[in-house]
């Protein structure tokens, strides 16, 4: 007897979210992130002010970038609490560097700027679905990827992009092979406002 009758749903999805900020970037900003002091990181370079959505030159960026967090927070979340960013550093991967597989601790959802031009061919940023320890490694047949099993998930950076995606999701950036530095911006959040619920006594401000 053969089956003719089955379906296939999601129970889940994880999303991320991508958002055209140039209008709130100046070559003044691009030149003043790139001027940054930057410290050797395990792989690449990192800005030794991890706070850099602080300064006040920074301004417009910083509001664009939480203009896009109240988005994500409403439509995507659906959530009445605001995330705002805690951590922001510089990144810059010289040719040939890449970036280690990580995740981000202590932040509910992680974001990546492109704020100038990215190097040609340019690296992209890959999420793992799975931590660095698998107890059983089953990966599909290339011809049956499909978003259910894919191990991986590829996003492809350009200039003024920002992207928002769940701090927990492990992600590492291929090796720049081109011959310009590659550029950006990382950040973390967390959650501000009220949780859980008086009556139940599971209420929490923060």
């Amino acid at each position: 007897m053969t089956i003719s009758d089955y379906e296939i749903q999601p129970l889940f999805a994880e999303p991320y979210f991508r958002a055209d900020i140039g209008h709130a970037i100046t070559d003044a900003q691009i030149k003043y992130i790139k001027n940054l002091t930057m410290v050797k990181n395990r792989d690449n370079l990192i800005s030794e002010n991890l706070y850099i959505f602080r300064e006040p030159e920074l301004q417009s960026i910083t509001e664009a970038v939480q203009e896009a967090l109240d988005l994500f927070t409403r439509e995507v979340m659906g959530i009445k609490q605001k995330l705002y960013v805690t951590q922001s550093w510089s990144l810059t991967n010289n040719p040939t560097v890449s970036m280690h597989g990580h995740s981000h601790s202590n932040s509910i959802i992680s974001g990546s700027l492109y704020y100038c031009d990215m190097p040609s061919p340019v690296a992209n940023m890959i999420f793992d679905r799975h931590k660095t320890y698998q107890q059983l490694e089953i990966r599909p047949e290339g011809d049956k990827q499909n978003i259910y099993n894919t191990p991986l998930n590829i996003l492809t950076p350009k200039k003024n992009a920002l992207f928002l995606f769940s701090s927990g999701i492990q992600h590492f950036v291929e090796a720049n092979s081109s011959n310009q530095p590659r550029h950006s911006i990382a950040f973390n959040t967390f959650i501000k406002g009220k949780l859980g619920s008086y009556r139940d006594v599971s209420e929490l401000s923060l």
